[in-house]
């Protein structure tokens, strides 16, 4: 609960500053509120693009083909039996061909959701670390992950876009009774900085969720910890790093979709605005998880 309450609370901020910025463009020229009706609308048209072929971008873009039953039964097996558990229905199954270890999943709901396994990842995994890396994603999907992060995505890229014209306030601005020429080139600058932070505390709430929720499905949360630590090494691994990925993997925008940011989040400047949590605190907390679900013995 309190996890999906940051992520509420976070939603509302990304919200509230895109409009701050078009009332302070209101202000400016007087339009009595156009510039924030035409931003809610912008958002929103936006939101429901991305909603909708969200799948389909992803997929072409991660190269990826539909995965056979008959070549890969041991995938279908542990979804099949997941969605069973989950009371939710089958999702579609591709294989990508990157050398990486990550997968992702996407789709606006549980009917029209799509998983994505690398072969790199497939290669790297026993069996209880890919079930633990299938129930993660299958959670983002019964989350509604896929479209809480189409909407900060589309929120703040609005935001970005309407902060640029706060720039030009000096030079066409109405003198009176408009917006501060300073602050409006400070918000200019300050206002996509912060949007980009709210995104990515976004997207590591839901990262977080994801493992907390895909240990209690699949019962196995030392399975996801063991796949996470090997996502960590491969991400660190230079033959693996230069063989490089798709233009998904490749695309810092897209980042957010997989279950380790790709190639380490090398895109990230730093922790605010990491896609995701360390993987040693995931780590960690999948650790602290099995002890409170009674699990005893080695870490691993």
């Amino acid at each position: 609960m309190l996890r999906s309450g940051k992520t509420f609370v976070l939603m509302a901020a990304l919200a509230g500053l895109l409009l701050a910025i078009g009332a302070m463009l209101d202000g400016a020229y007087g339009t009595g509120g156009s510039f924030m009706t035409l931003m809610l609308l912008v958002a929103l048209g936006m939101n429901a693009v991305s909603y909708f072929h969200s799948d389909k971008i992803a997929i072409k873009m991660a190269r990826a083909a539909p995965m056979s039953e008959a070549e890969y039964p041991d995938v279908y097996a542990i979804v099949r039996d997941l969605a069973s558990r989950a009371g939710e229905p089958m999702p579609r199954l591709y294989i990508s061909p990157s050398p990486q270890l990550n997968a992702f999943a996407t789709g606006r709901n549980p009917s029209n959701a799509a998983v994505c396994i690398n072969r790199g990842l497939y290669e790297a995994l026993d069996r209880e670390e890919l079930e633990g890396v299938i129930g993660h994603e299958l959670q983002h999907v019964y989350n509604r992950d896929i479209l809480i992060g189409s909407v900060a995505a589309m929120i703040a890229t609005a935001i970005t876009y309407l902060a640029f014209m706060l720039r030009w306030l000096p030079l066409f601005g109405d003198d009176e009774g408009g917006a501060n020429p300073l602050v409006a080139i400070a918000m200019s600058i300050v206002a996509p900085i912060a949007a980009l932070v709210i995104q990515a505390s976004i997207t590591r709430s839901r990262e977080s969720l994801a493992d907390h929720t895909g240990a209690e499905l699949t019962g196995k949360p030392l399975a996801l910890a063991r796949a996470l630590a090997k996502l960590e090494a491969g991400s660190k691994d230079p033959r693996r790093v230069r063989a490089g990925g798709t233009p998904a993997e490749t695309n810092p925008a897209m980042g957010h979709l997989f279950i380790s940011a790709p190639f380490g989040g090398r895109q990230a400047l730093s922790r605010l605005f990491s896609t995701h949590p360390p993987i040693p605190e995931r780590i960690a907390a999948l650790e602290e998880q099995a002890r409170r679900m009674g699990h005893v013995g080695p870490r691993w």
